[in-house]
């Protein structure tokens, strides 16, 4: 009696076992859920909890292990862009640290949450159920001191809005470059699995060690390269030197013509004496024609008064 008893827990424990892990599942991105989010939105810490909400939004927005959560029309939906496609996520299978954020950071409460503490979280157990309050025994429970560290936020995905919002394939493509956080959840975990987003964020070993490869040949390129330059650089540097040198002896000969310079100038106070010369020359002339001019006078003409003297006798 007592080993069948024991064998009939088991198999319910195996069977819930069984529907939880089933209800680890985010349904694949559908179009809209009715959100529209045009910008990438406000994201600020819930005190206490390693979960973001977005207190500018007329919407129950969270952000938790590099994923978007969003409660609406009492569902919840995943996404791991701010304006998604969503998928749908079943009860079963919402993070814990979601589930356990207080009802005052609920943007837009539905109305059953009306009477229920705003410092604790929603009675998700009176909600869904005895079932699903027994496959989640204890989630409410938990050590706050020692909640996951806080995911970062994806704020590269600020410059993305409007008709910049990329469609799903390159939405991957963006967060596997500029995203390189590893969910701890294994509810995310699972999620990036099921899309293919873990094995862009999660390179293999030989993977790893390819890269490292080409980073250390690229290295070894780089070094080449500046020595190289270097080395053009040195012998760049010795034509001037030699320049110089063949500069200041050009210097030295330019002194002769310096010197000829000062010799044509003295050429050319010399050269001023010929027109003394001329001068003289013409002078002389001039003296030259008056003595000839007395040679060819007559000679009675000589002198006036001795002609007179004789006519006077």
């Amino acid at each position: 009696m007592r080993y069948r008893a024991l064998v009939s827990a088991m198999l319910f424990c195996s069977v819930a076992s069984a529907t939880a892990q089933a209800g680890i599942y985010i349904g694949q991105p559908s179009v809209s859920i009715g959100i529209n989010l045009p910008v990438y939105p406000e994201l600020v810490r819930v005190p206490g909890y390693p979960v973001y909400y977005a207190p500018r939004l007329n919407s129950n927005v969270f952000f938790y292990d590099g994923m978007y959560w969003v409660y609406e029309q009492d569902r919840w939906y995943a996404s791991t862009w701010y304006n998604g496609p969503w998928g749908m996520v079943d009860p079963e299978g919402v993070p814990l640290y979601v589930l356990r954020v207080p009802v005052r950071y609920y943007r837009q409460p539905p109305v059953y949450f009306s009477g229920w503490a705003v410092d604790a979280p929603p009675r998700w157990g009176d909600h869904w159920g005895t079932a699903w309050q027994q496959q989640r025994t204890g989630w409410d429970s938990w050590n706050r001191n020692s909640s996951p560290a806080l995911a970062p936020l994806p704020v590269y995905q600020r410059q993305y809005s409007g008709d910049r919002y990329p469609q799903p394939a390159q939405q991957q493509v963006l967060q596997s470059q500029q995203y390189r956080y590893q969910p701890r959840d294994t509810v995310v975990r699972q999620y990036y699995q099921q899309h293919g987003v873990q094995a862009s964020l999660a390179p293999t070993a030989q993977q790893r060690q390819a890269t490292q490869s080409s980073k250390a040949l690229a290295a070894s390129q780089s070094r080449n390269q500046q020595a190289a330059v270097q080395s053009t650089q040195s012998a760049q540097e010795l034509a001037p030197g030699q320049v110089k040198k063949q500069q200041g002896a050009q210097s030295a000969k330019e002194f002769a013509p310096g010197q000829v310079k000062k010799q044509q100038g003295a050429q050319s106070a010399k050269e001023f004496a010929p027109g003394q010369a001329g001068k003289q020359q013409t002078g002389q002339s001039a003296q030259a024609h008056h003595k000839g001019n007395a040679e060819d006078e007559p000679e009675g003409n000589h002198s006036g008064n001795g002609k007179g003297k004789g006519h006077g006798n």
